[in-house]
């Protein structure tokens, strides 16, 4: 199946009222459960790559490259989205390297640079055939910073700020603070459903939902119903992945093929993809 393009599945996922699973690949196991999982639910999803795991690999290409594979093989349409991109040089690098969108994280700035800096980044993409996404609010759990509480002062998105930011940096998908954090690896976050509500009445771009996998699946179908559209999981893969590993280690002290524990973490990653991707896209009735 041809690699698909991330805006095109967004347009579908929101015309049919669900939520479109995007799954954050560091390994190539990684990418091999997001198309097994995502195959065995039987809904797109989306391949991302974020600039962490390009700084952890040292380069872009060689995983970029596996993922375009391993999509175009893939029995449901998977496309490839660089994602938390705040390197310029690297976002310049997606459209060659087979990506249809991006995320371009200047969150970190302050509002009036935010805008700039991400308007900047939009009308580059455009010019070159990408999707671009961007984050309004602070959203904690990124790497290198303190743990924040959603409920602290500027963690959440205001309304009618996001559609003023959308309109000043014409960007196509908007991440929001609504309740999640990145990196939590127990499900408590609670969504704030009525201000998703809001966020998707007055913001004409896809809403996305970064930190999900701290979410219980009660709270994404309704956050979905909300107006979430893109829902994005990593920590999730990771921890089905790290414990089926160390379990595997731990019963065969002689083992040494990394095939055999890469296996049963490939296969538990698979088996958490094709668990939340079925409630990510079934979970649209707003």
């Amino acid at each position: 199946m041809p690699i698909a393009a991330t805006a095109d599945l967004l347009a579908a996922a929101t015309a049919d009222r669900r939520g479109l699973p995007a799954f954050n690949v560091i390994t190539l196991e990684h990418a091999e459960a997001v198309a097994a999982g995502a195959e065995q639910a039987g809904t797109a999803a989306v391949l991302q790559i974020s600039q962490n795991a390009v700084r952890y690999h040292g380069r872009l290409l060689p995983l970029a490259r596996a993922c375009a594979e391993i999509a175009a093989a893939a029995g449901v349409p998977l496309s490839l989205h660089l994602d938390h991109v705040e390197d310029l040089d690297l976002l310049h690098a997606a459209p060659a390297a087979g990506f249809s969108s991006a995320m371009y994280d200047a969150s970190r700035l302050p509002h009036d640079d935010n805008v700039k800096s991400t308007a900047q980044a939009a009308s580059w993409a455009h010019r070159h055939g990408l999707h671009l996404e961007a984050e309004l609010g602070r959203i904690g759990g990124k790497e290198g910073e303190p743990p924040l509480s959603p409920h602290a002062p500027g963690a959440r998105t205001d309304p009618a700020e996001a559609e003023r930011y959308v309109a000043d940096t014409g960007v196509d998908a908007l991440a929001v603070a609504v309740g999640s954090s990145h990196a939590m690896t127990t499900r408590t976050a609670a969504l704030d459903h009525d201000l998703i509500a809001r966020l998707a009445a007055a913001v004409p771009v896809p809403l996305v939902l970064h930190g999900s996998s701290g979410v219980p699946d009660g709270q994404l179908a309704a956050g979905i119903a909300a107006g979430l559209v893109k829902v994005n999981i990593g920590t999730a893969l990771n921890t089905a992945f790290t414990p089926a590993v160390r379990r595997h280690l731990a019963g065969d002290e002689r083992v040494t093929d990394p095939r055999r524990y890469l296996a049963e973490g490939r296969a538990a990653m698979t088996a958490a993809v094709a668990r939340l991707a079925a409630v990510v896209s079934s979970s649209g009735s707003r």
